[in-house]
Order: C-alpha cells, then sequence, then structure tokens
C-alpha cells in the first residue's frame, strides 16, 4: 500500500484531502501542529495526526498543503527525512515556481491544482459547492516539474482523488500553471471582478437600491458570461458592443496583457511567497 504523509491535515485545504483521501487505497499519516486544528480531525474525521519525522520517513508520497509562504521552510525540514523516489507534491505552482523546493535531483516534484467548478455547472448552486471537492465536478490541471515520466500517472491518481469529484484531468508545465495562477485568475480575474464590486458600490452610492443593483449586476454576469464563454450560441447588440468598444481603453492599460510577461509572473509569485 502506497504511503502518503500530508502536511498540514488540519488546514482549510489539508482537511479537505484528508477526507477525500479517507477510504482510498493509500495509507495516510497526517501531520498537523495546531492543537485545535488536530482536535477538529480527530472529532470531524476520527484522524489521529503522527509527528512530523515519523510521518516523512518511510512515505512514498508527501504532501504540502501548507501555505505558500510555509513551503520552503517546511520542505527544507522535511528533506532529510525523504528516501530517493519520493514524490513531493504540492497543491499551488507559486514556490515550485520560485524555485523554494529543496535542490534534490533524486525526487520527484509534482504539482497540481484546483480549477474549482465551473459557474455553468448547476452542483454549484444545488450543493452548494462553490469552492469544489464535495459535490460538484471540477478540472484540475497537473505538472510533473522533476522525475521520471511514469511518476506522472501515481500524481495525477492522488490530485483526482483530493480533488473530487473531478470533470476533467489536464496535464501542463509548472511555468504554465504559473500563467494560470496567479496570471490569469488573481491578477485578471479576482482583480476585474473586485472592480465591478466596486462599481457596484459606487451605483449604490449614487442612488440606486443596493439589492436592485446587485440583482441587476449578478443576473448579467450570468447571461454575459455564456455568450462571451461561448457557453451558449448568442450575441451582443449593437449597443452593447459599442458600450465595451468604449469602455475597454476607459477601464484597461492599453498593455495590460504584459501581466503574463516572464518577469511579471516572477514579481507576483516573490510577493506571494
Amino acid at each position: 500500500m502506497t504511503r502518503i504523509a500530508l502536511f498540514g491535515a488540519g488546514g482549510k485545504m489539508g482537511a479537505r484531502l484528508a477526507r477525500n483521501l479517507q477510504g482510498s487505497r493509500f495509507e495516510v499519516r497526517h501531520v498537523e501542529p495546531g492543537a485545535a486544528s488536530r482536535q477538529r480531525l480527530k472529532a470531524d474525521l476520527g484522524i489521529e495526526c503522527v509527528e512530523a519525522e515519523a510521518a516523512a520517513r518511510g512515505a512514498e508520497v508527501l504532501i504540502l498543503a501548507v501555505p505558500d509562504t510555509l513551503i520552503g521552510k517546511v520542505a527544507a525540514q522535511v528533506s532529510p527525512w525523504l528516501g530517493a523516489g519520493t514524490m513531493v507534491i504540492t497543491l499551488d505552482a507559486a514556490a515550485p515556481f520560485a524555485g523554494h523546493l529543496p535542490q534534490r535531483p533524486d525526487l520527484t516534484y509534482f504539482v497540481t491544482h484546483p480549477c474549482h467548478p465551473s459557474i455553468f455547472n448547476p452542483e454549484v448552486h444545488n450543493g452548494p459547492d462553490y469552492f469544489g471537492g464535495v459535490k460538484a465536478e471540477q478540472a484540475i490541471v497537473s505538472a510533473l516539474m522533476q522525475g521520471p515520466v511514469e511518476a506522472f500517472e501515481l500524481g495525477e491518481e492522488i490530485a483526482k482523488i483530493i480533488y473530487q469529484p473531478v470533470s476533467r484531468a489536464h496535464r501542463v508545465s509548472v511555468d504554465q500553471m504559473a500563467l494560470l495562477e496567479p496570471g490569469l485568475s488573481e491578477t485578471v480575474c479576482a482583480t476585474l471582478l473586485d472592480t465591478m464590486r466596486e462599481a457596484l458600490d459606487e451605483v449604490v452610492a449614487r442612488g440606486v437600491p443596493e439589492l436592485a443593483a446587485r440583482d441587476f449586476l449578478l443576473g448579467h454576469m450570468t447571461i454575459l458570461s455564456a455568450v462571451i464563454f461561448k457557453q451558449i450560441p448568442g450575441q451582443f447588440s449593437d449597443a452593447c458592443n459599442k458600450a465595451i468598444t468604449f469602455g475597454k481603453p476607459r477601464l484597461l492599460r492599453p498593455d495590460w496583457k504584459h501581466v503574463f510577461e516572464r518577469d511579471e509572473i516572477t514579481e507576483s509569485i516573490r510577493r506571494i511567497t
């Protein structure tokens, strides 16, 4: 039976992974430094945690479900306990991209990240399951940063379990994953959504009833997104197209796509980690 050491098992993300790994073919050793989090794992999932070194020694897979700012520190601490061939899994590309993993060519480095359920997935709202990993299907992306080609199969098998239910699994590189996050999902998408929230607040400040503004914006987000992302066939009115043509240069710098240049991504990840 393949042995997994799950570090950060009691955290927000780690607890999700711990739950989804229960009943799998893997033997999981859980590590959690926080006393309250350990108690929660015991009460909610019946999980007993072990000490870090005991979990890492002899493990064939190490999952680092810890914050990006701690991955380098934890990986350096654990590295002497890992045997050659051990797979180290991180849940985000930031720390690997920034070079925070130990320089050990005898280890396998695998990076995997959830896409989260699509806004067009009805289970998102019926669950509700906005984050994923509970009821609503989501896609995932995974990258084999270093290690034998055949190791990807094991990494993806684990990724499909910890992020289940999974609709699609995409194979990408670590550099491509960094373009997706922080580039696409945070620098662009989160920023524009935050701007939309500010715009909502602005029209409310100008006299529109708050609930009316919220209903109007969120409803339009649904149909506009469905057309823009070709979820349904359709096209905008001439008035809407003219508003986009005028609005885009008012809201965005002409060189905004430079956020995807490698130096910009590198600087963004430096700030994160």
